[in-house]
C-alpha cells in the first residue's frame, strides 16, 4: 500500500514539474500581461475584428497600395494633414487626433478653446494640420485641391521660416454615400450653410454663375428632402469625389470646360488615385478597423478604443425604395468611389493582419520548439543538412494565400 502511494506521489510531482518547465518555455512567447498603450495586449485580438474568411476582393491592388507602414517623424518635419469631408464622422476622428493619441508631449486642449496646441516633443512646431489643431487655415472644409496648394505656405507663415523638407501625410474619412447625403440634408435643414467655404481652385474662387446658391436668404433651414435633391447645384451631390479629386483637371467649377460625361470620368479617376495615394483613409462604418490601420500606419497608439455608433440622424430617416434610388443616382460617382474605397480598405486590413499573424508565429517558434537545432544553439549545425535536420521556417497555410470575401 505504501509502495503504491509512493508511486502515485512520484507521478503527481513529476507531472507538476513537467508543466512548470513547459510553462517557462511557452508562456513568455504566448502571453504578455502589460502594454504601454493603455490596453492589454492579450485583448488586442478582441479589440480588432477578425477578417471575414468569406471575403472575395473586387479590385486588384498591388502590394505597394496595400502596404502602409510609414516612418512618421514627429520630431522631424513630417506633418499629418486631415482632409475633413462634411458628415463623414470627421469631427469625432479629429478629436481622437488631438485628445486620444498617446504622445510624448500630448496636445494641449484647454476648456472653452476650439483649437488645441499640438507641438512636436522637441520644439514648438505643429505635427498636425486639422480643424482642431490649426483651425480652418485653408478655408472651411478645404478639399484636396485647396489643401495641397495651401498647406505648405500656411505652415511656412505660421512658423516664420521656409521648409522644403517637410513630408505631408494626407488622411481622410469616407462614409456610405446615402447615409452621408441624408446626414448633410439634416444638417442643412437645421441651418448649416458652409457659405464661408472658399472653393479655391487655380488661384480663384468660383463665380456666382459657376456655383449658384440653392436657396434665397441666409440659409436653407426647413428644406424638405425633395427640395434638397431637386437643386442641380447642390454640392452635397457627389461631395466625396469632388473633395478628393484634382479639380484643376476639369476646369474647376466651370461646367463648360469639358463635356459632362468626360468631367465625371476624370473626377472619379482622380479621386480614386488621390485616395489610393494618401497615407491613410478610414471608413465611418468600420471604426475599429479604422483605428487599427491608423495605428499600424503611423506607429501611434490611441489611448481609448474607437466606438461604433450606428444610431445616427441619417439612420432614423424613413425612406421608400424610389427615394433611395434617387439619392444613389444623384451620388453615382460617390457610390463608385465608396465601393472602390471599401474594397481597398478591407484588403489593407486583411493584408496587415496576415503580416502580423506571420510575424507572431515566427516570434513564438523558439518558445514552442525550444530544443530545435539552429546555428546559434548548435555549433555542429550544417546549413547544407537535409531538410529533415535543418531548421525550417513555417510555411503559410493554404487559407492564408486566399483573400476571402468580407
Amino acid at each position: 500500500m505504501v509502495e503504491r502511494s509512493s508511486k502515485f506521489l512520484f507521478i503527481v510531482v513529476g507531472s507538476v514539474l513537467f508543466m512548470l518547465i513547459l510553462y517557462q518555455y511557452v508562456a513568455p512567447g504566448m502571453m504578455n500581461f502589460g502594454s504601454p498603450h493603455g490596453y492589454m495586449l492579450e485583448d488586442d485580438a478582441d479589440l480588432f475584428p477578425t477578417p471575414d474568411p468569406h471575403y472575395v476582393k473586387k479590385y486588384y491592388f498591388p502590394i505597394r497600395d496595400l502596404e502602409r507602414s510609414l516612418d512618421f517623424e514627429i520630431k522631424g518635419d513630417d506633418v499629418i494633414v486631415f482632409l475633413h469631408i462634411q458628415k463623414t464622422g470627421g469631427t469625432t476622428f479629429g478629436r481622437h487626433l488631438v485628445q486620444n493619441v498617446r504622445l510624448e508631449v500630448p496636445c494641449d486642449c484647454r476648456p472653452g478653446q476650439k483649437k488645441c496646441t499640438c507641438y512636436r516633443p522637441n520644439r514648438k512646431e505643429t505635427w498636425l494640420f486639422s480643424r482642431f489643431s490649426t483651425g480652418w487655415s485653408c478655408g472651411l472644409h478645404a478639399d484636396w485641391t485647396e489643401l495641397t496648394n495651401c498647406v505648405p505656405g500656411v505652415l511656412n507663415k505660421k512658423e516664420s521660416r521656409m521648409k522644403n523638407q517637410r513630408k505631408f501625410y494626407y488622411i481622410t474619412l469616407l462614409r456610405d454615400p446615402v447615409s452621408r447625403y441624408l446626414s448633410e440634408w439634416r444638417h442643412v435643414q437645421r441651418g448649416a450653410t458652409w457659405k464661408t467655404s472658399l472653393h479655391m481652385c487655380d488661384g480663384r474662387t468660383p463665380t456666382p454663375e459657376e456655383l449658384p446658391p440653392c436657396y434665397e436668404g441666409t440659409d436653407w433651414s426647413g428644406c424638405t428632402l425633395q427640395q434638397f435633391m431637386d437643386c442641380p447645384y447642390n454640392l452635397a451631390n457627389n461631395r466625396q469625389v469632388r473633395m478628393l479629386a484634382d479639380l484643376s483637371l476639369v476646369g474647376c467649377y466651370n461646367m463648360s470646360f469639358i463635356p459632362e460625361k468626360k468631367r465625371a470620368q476624370v473626377l472619379l479617376e482622380s479621386a480614386k488615385k488621390n485616395l489610393r495615394d494618401m497615407a491613410f483613409f478610414g471608413l465611418t462604418e468600420y471604426q475599429r478597423k479604422t483605428q487599427y490601420l491608423f495605428e499600424r500606419t503611423f506607429h501611434l497608439k490611441f489611448i481609448r478604443p474607437f466606438m461604433q455608433y450606428n444610431s445616427t440622424r441619417a439612420a432614423g430617416v424613413d425612406l421608400d425604395n424610389d427615394t433611395v434610388q434617387r439619392i444613389e443616382e444623384l451620388n453615382d460617382l460617390d457610390m463608385q468611389l465608396y465601393d472602390y474605397a471599401r474594397d481597398l480598405f478591407q484588403q489593407r486590413y486583411m493584408y496587415k493582419r496576415q503580416l502580423e499573424r506571420r510575424e507572431q508565429r515566427l516570434k513564438n517558434q523558439p518558445a514552442l520548439f525550444p530544443f530545435r537545432r539552429t546555428p546559434s544553439s548548435d555549433p555542429n549545425f550544417r546549413d547544407d543538412a537535409p531538410e529533415s535536420e535543418a531548421s525550417r521556417l513555417p510555411t503559410e497555410d493554404y487559407m492564408n494565400h486566399i483573400i476571402n470575401r468580407w
